[in-house]
């Protein structure tokens, strides 16, 4: 199968001609990078528990959406 890295998904119901749809990908942690004052030499920015947590909600519901399972952690 497929990742939300390696091909684009984004939501139909978000999806409009011309504008960058919301996406289940990392872009959002590379919008967040561009943001701070960094070289991009390694090593990289920590990121923050926010950014972390956002973009593990990201990839659980791309999780969601192409197979209706969730993932849970006990």
């Amino acid at each position: 199968m497929l990742t939300p890295d390696s091909s684009r998904f984004w939501p139909q119901d978000g999806y409009q001609v011309g504008i960058s749809p919301p996406s289940f990908d990392k872009q959002f942690v590379r919008d967040y990078l561009e943001t701070l004052d960094w070289d991009k030499t390694a090593p990289g920015p920590a990121l923050p528990p926010r950014i972390i947590a956002r973009t593990a909600e990201k990839y659980r519901e791309a999780l969601k959406r192409l197979t209706g399972h969730e993932l849970s952690f006990r």
